[in-house]
């Protein structure tokens, strides 16, 4: 039921509460185009463009249909050459390879249960040719690690690695079910992680061994996942959530600081942008400005601000800057009619929730 323009409102609602929580750059992997409707990633992309972020915008896939043994309705799935031939055309159009740019195309077919080897393969030559990220969902769930053993005779980790899909140009949503050995092997290919505590608890998945990675040499960042398993948009709260999963791993000794660094220089370690992450000289001017004088840190500012940040009810931005640009100024989006675009989500978000009720009636 999904179209364009539902695209676009959703992407606009989702990246403003990003924004609106200090998240300054945003990947999304996009995977689902119903077949006959006119939905592309550019919906996502001029959503990106009209609210002011930077953006990894990830052209996702699945081709593996449930009549070919996949998980996905087949009404959802594409064949391998419209999927190539449209990631040939959003590179051509969008993607901008220059240090500090504001739009990038990552390629992100969705898992290993809904697309073929095939297509990983074909999407990774384009990749390394195009000088693309690479990223999918892994070792999210057992149920995932059994369907693998089962169809391919091997863990999800090690299919990736037959298929070369292990680097310094990969990073892997999840990443919860990974032994001792295959932790030594992210951390010595540099594979990236994106860590999604809430989602995680949400769905029941487990905990990712997040420190393990870490000590191993893994790229490890923060990441919301999307509102089909995490219902809400705020990287701040989601820092929060991972020190507090995080204790309940690793006990107390697991810091404010390591929380909010994967919030912050850990994401920028996993995109592969050493320009933002972190204020210093030479880096984008991407800032999130937050008032230590509201209520909620009482208190505990004068002890230790970040700290405060990561372990107190969670606040807005007074201020964000994004390359400079000042996207949110007194708590408010610069750049969008926000209250008009939640209207038009809610519209379209009803006719699609009318529309399913009648056809499961």
């Amino acid at each position: 039921g999904l179209d364009a323009e539902m695209v676009y409102w959703s992407a606009v609602c989702g990246l403003s509460e990003l924004v609106l929580s200090g998240a300054t750059t945003v990947s999304d992997m996009f995977y689902v185009f119903p077949a006959g409707s006119d939905v592309t990633l550019d919906a996502v992309i001029q959503a990106a463009k009209d609210v002011g972020v930077r953006m990894h915008a990830g052209r996702g896939a699945m081709s593996l249909g449930q009549r070919d043994g996949g998980l996905p309705p087949d009404a959802v799935v594409q064949t391998p050459d419209a999927i190539m031939a449209d990631v040939e055309r959003l590179v051509a159009e969008h993607h901008d390879p220059s240090e500090g740019a504001m739009l990038r195309i990552d390629l992100m077919p969705c898992s290993p249960f809904s697309v073929t080897p095939e297509l990983m393969i074909a999407m990774r030559d384009v990749a390394r040719r195009h000088g693309l990220l690479l990223h999918t969902h892994l070792a999210e769930t057992l149920d995932e690690e059994r369907f693998c053993l089962e169809r391919f005779g091997k863990r999800p980790l090690a299919l990736l690695e037959e298929l070369g899909w292990l680097g310094e140009d990969v990073y892997l949503a999840h990443g919860i079910h990974f032994d001792d050995a295959e932790i030594a092997l992210l951390g010595r290919t540099r594979t990236g992680v994106a860590h999604c505590p809430s989602s995680n608890m949400r769905l029941g998945s487990g905990i990712a061994r997040v420190l393990e990675l870490v000590d191993a040499g893994a790229r490890v960042g923060l990441a919301v996942d999307g509102s089909s398993s995490n219902d809400g948009g705020s990287m701040l709260a989601e820092a929060r959530q991972a020190l507090l999963l995080g204790r309940m791993r690793y006990g107390v000794g697991y810091s404010a600081h390591q929380a909010m660094r994967l919030a912050t220089r850990g994401g920028a370690d996993v995109l592969n942008r050493p320009e933002i992450g972190s204020l210093a000289p030479g880096m984008r001017a991407d800032i999130a400005i937050f008032d230590l004088n509201d209520v909620a840190y009482a208190g505990a500012a004068v002890h230790d601000p970040l700290a405060a940040l990561a372990l107190c009810q969670t606040t807005r931005p007074t201020h964000v800057f994004i390359n400079g640009r000042h996207v949110v100024e007194n708590g408010h989006l610069t750049t969008i009619d926000l209250p008009a675009a939640v209207r038009r989500h809610n519209q379209l978000a009803g006719k699609l929730a009318r529309s399913s009720q009648l056809a499961t009636r």
